[in-house]
């Protein structure tokens, strides 16, 4: 029988839709004439409104109209891989699996379709050694172990389709620049590839487009215009207090979380950070033990099999409520779930939209979020979070500029992989967006750093990783080879070590910084467990079940959050409404004691506004400032403060930072007028005073561990020899003071400055605020005791020097003679 048009096999996928009781939405038939178009491109929708299905089921009408005789397709062989799905999260894998196969199995169509992630059996990878299936879904990384095979071209030569799945989690990232090159290499192979990315919650979807699709490819951008109804609400904490502190509701409001719980089927109860989870599972089960067996907890360092068996009981409905981090952000088709609990601020438009969609999980279902406030202020930030949503004011995600590092990891996998020549790689990474203006200077410079080291190794052989044969660039060691292949990868984190029973199985990882202040006989929260720590030997903690209901918890890095730019801008357009005496909502409402407070007191700043208070206490001259832009540009705004103010006399600050603001607290007045005038608020020599003043340098002798990580100048050893976090740093710190010395030119040093300056301390939006305050207004006040406001700040100046029992005493007695003044002061007015 002869060929179909691609479009004729579309009643096949128009009957399967109708068996399922559901009707395309207008994005899927678009996505699927653009793939059989020949198009590439990126589908921006909503969560749980059938992206999946719009990339999917178009490399299946294509086969589908070339083997129109469906009487047949039973005897069909498998094809070769068509089709290749890249995921950020391995975890992912197994429901991505399950929702592509479902057409597969209910129309017979005869296609193998696997996966391989970390996670993938050894069995299924002897398999693909031999043969990859038809379709196939893999991370980043594996992608990349692919690529080192030296018969890489030949594996992807009947490959028609690349699917990158949450594209937004991956565009801003190194992961990001990792699959960027992975694919420009696809395409050297085979020029028609088709690349499709799908999205969600993202803001600048053209450039998002345009790194994934690299300079040498056009494409289509298609949003779906699916109404997917949202609710976001609060849980108003029944009284109020006019002298809030971060932290200082914690679990005061779980009964009204129990009882929105109690009201559903299953809910989500979201942390921002896993200590959090811990502690919020841990009173949760401690106020009802009847949930026992129907309530779990989910984070990233938890063991596997934990993960997959709360992720099962998730799908089955068998769990009344799972408490979990951004583990479960993405992706996963939760459809029993049917409330979302927010603890704590998003800290992002883009987070509390995700989050949110993971209830009503499907097309036309309303996707709700209550969102419970740990600090009174929290509550501006969801009315404000709201506000965004409504005026579709999301998060734009920052793409890497030429990251070297990366680059260098990838050219030693495509020498592994078959080899390369100068010219023909340098032209292809030069089509992908993060390589665009790649220099030649920088190019030789790559070359030479994987042949030779670098000017500062030349003469240690172990980093002279690829050889020269002719004009072609391969790797020829086998212990390098093997070195790489176990390195590969943009993910790095401290080292950790697997928490194990003395009897019994094993329950996650810790980092190791944690585990080494314990003493044997300490007890600690995990995995929802009280433990006790007997010993650490060989990379493992050893724990034994403990009796109690207390217990530190860990504290894993990467756990810090600063609300973003759109979230920043929102907060303050609704502290200039209460400024002009307008609270709507309930947040608001719940606030306006405490913001009328301030306004009385000192003031509530106008949207161009800097508010500066200043205030004598026992502990000193306190200066605070009140930019509202967001923590990470206020630890940035604070040294730098600190810094410029002291150049004009000698004086020392301790600094503390919030999302709201930042204080200077010094024994002596700080000349604050004579450092405005002498240019505190200068955007000039930001690239010198930023450094100066954060100690920058030590800040990048930390970043360039990651760097010489992922460049292969650090190995972490061995599956059961891995390298202690003291060892890696003191690897790459060696190799930072070599090449600062003797190679002070080197790339990767300056990408280390570049990455402290732009990623961590925000630089560009730190230049923005500095712009805003020096054309705006500046408001100084003398505050004769500490503003609500400033009280957060002045608890944050105190809470890493004394224990939380002594700290929440003196704040105690703090709120007490603030809340007698104010009280005083309105029965005056009176």
């Amino acid at each position: 029988m002869a060929k179909q048009k691609p479009e004729g096999s579309l009643p096949v996928i128009l009957d399967w839709f109708k068996r399922r009781g559901r009707t395309p939405f207008p994005f899927q038939h678009e996505t699927w004439s653009a793939y059989l178009a020949g198009e590439s491109g990126l589908v921006h929708a909503s969560t749980g409104t059938g992206k999946t299905y719009a990339a999917w089921l178009g490399p299946l009408l294509e086969w589908i109209a070339e083997n129109p005789d469906e009487s047949r397709w039973t005897s069909l062989n498998p094809p070769p891989l068509r089709v290749l799905w890249i995921t950020p999260l391995r975890a992912l894998a197994a429901d991505t699996e399950d929702a592509l196969r479902a057409p597969l199995n209910d129309l017979g169509i005869p296609w193998e379709l696997e996966s391989r992630t970390g996670d993938t059996s050894a069995t299924i990878r002897n398999k693909q050694r031999k043969r990859l299936p038809t379709a196939l879904i893999t991370t980043p990384e594996s992608l990349s172990l692919l690529l080192t095979r030296a018969d890489a071209a030949d594996l992807f030569r009947d490959l028609r389709a690349v699917i990158v799945d949450e594209w937004h989690e991956l565009a801003a990232s190194k992961r990001g620049v990792q699959t960027e090159l992975a694919l420009a290499r696809l395409r050297h192979w085979r020029p028609g590839l088709r690349t499709w990315g799908l999205s969600a919650t993202l803001g600048n979807l053209e450039t998002a487009l345009a790194i994934l699709l690299g300079t040498n490819q056009s494409g289509r951008l298609i949003q779906a215009n699916v109404p997917k109804p949202l609710k976001v609400e609060s849980i108003i904490p029944p009284t109020m207090e006019r002298f809030p502190w971060a932290g200082h509701l914690g679990t005061k409001l779980l009964p009204e979380v129990i009882q929105r719980i109690d009201s559903g089927n299953t809910a989500l109860v979201f942390t921002n950070t896993r200590a959090q989870a811990e502690l919020w599972y841990q009173a949760l089960l401690e106020a009802r033990p009847d949930w026992a067996g129907i309530i779990a907890l989910h984070h990233s360092s938890l063991e596997r099999a934990t993960r997959d068996w709360v992720e099962q009981g998730l799908r089955d409905g068998r769990l009344h409520c799972v408490v979990c981090t951004s583990s479960l952000d993405l992706g996963v088709d939760f459809t029993p779930v049917d409330s979302v609990i927010q603890v704590g601020s998003p800290k992002g438009v883009a987070r509390l939209l995700q989050r949110a969609g993971r209830s009503g999980h499907q097309p036309g279902a309303e996707s709700k979020i209550t969102c419970v406030p740990t600090h009174a202020f929290e509550l501006i930030e969801v009315a404000a979070a709201r506000d965004a949503i409504r005026a579709g004011n999301i998060e734009s995600r920052l793409p890497f500029e030429r990251p070297l590092d990366v680059l260098v990891q990838h050219a030693v996998t495509v020498a592994l992989g078959g080899g390369f020549r100068s010219d023909e790689l340098r032209a292809e990474v030069r089509t992908t967006y993060a390589y665009r203006d790649l220099l030649d200077d920088e190019w030789a410079w790559v070359l030479d750093f994987i042949t030779r080291g670098g000017e500062a190794l030349r003469n240690y052989p172990e980093y002279a990783r690829v050889a020269v044969q002719g004009d072609k660039y391969i790797v020829t060691d086998t212990q390098i080879a093997r070195r790489h292949r176990m390195s590969i990868g943009t993910i790095v984190s401290d080292a950790s070590l697997r928490v194990q029973y003395l009897k019994g199985g094993s329950l996650g990882h810790v980092e190791e910084s944690f585990v080494a202040r314990l003493r044997p006989g300490d007890k600690f929260i995990f995995a929802g467990k009280i433990v006790e720590f007997v010993r650490l030997r060989e990379m493992v903690v050893w724990v034994r079940r403990a009796t109690g209901k207390t217990g530190i918890v860990p504290r894993w890095g990467g756990s810090r959050m600063s609300f973003s730019t759109e979230l920043a801008a929102a907060v303050r357009t609704r502290l200039d409404q209460a400024r002009l005496g307008l609270f709507e909502g309930s947040e608001m409402q719940a606030v306006q004691p405490i913001l009328e407070l301030q306004a009385r007191w000192s003031k509530i700043p106008a949207p161009d506004e800097l508010l500066i208070e200043r205030a004598k206490t026992r502990d000193g001259y306190h200066l605070f400032f009140y930019p509202f832009e967001g923590r990470l540009v206020h630890e940035g705004l604070a040294a730098l403060f600190a810094y410029r103010i002291g150049q004009l006399v000698p004086i020392s600050f301790n600094l503390a930072v919030s999302d709201y603001g930042f204080e200077l607290l010094s024994p002596d007045p700080a000349p604050l007028e004579d450092a405005i005038e002498a240019g505190l608020f200068s955007t000039q020599h930001l690239l010198h005073d930023i450094p100066a003043s954060l100690n920058a340098s030590e800040m990048s002798r930390r970043q360039f561990r990651e760097i010489a990580r992922i460049a292969g100048l650090v190995f972490q050893g061995y599956p059961g020899s891995h390298k202690t976090t003291k060892q890696l740093q003191a690897s790459s710190g060696l190799l930072y003071d070599v090449f600062a010395r003797y190679d002070p030119g080197n790339l990767l040093l300056g990408q280390s400055q570049r990455e402290v300056i732009e990623r961590q301390l925000e630089r560009s939006r730190l230049g923005h605020a500095l712009e805003r305050f020096s054309t705006g207004i500046v408001t100084m006040i003398d505050v004769p005791r500490v503003t609500p406001f400033a009280f957060p700040l002045w608890v944050e100046g105190f809470r890493d020097t004394i224990s939380f029992e002594k700290l929440s005493d003196r704040v105690k007695k703090m709120q007490l003679q603030l809340e007698r003044a104010a009280d005083t002061k309105t029965r005056t007015r009176k």
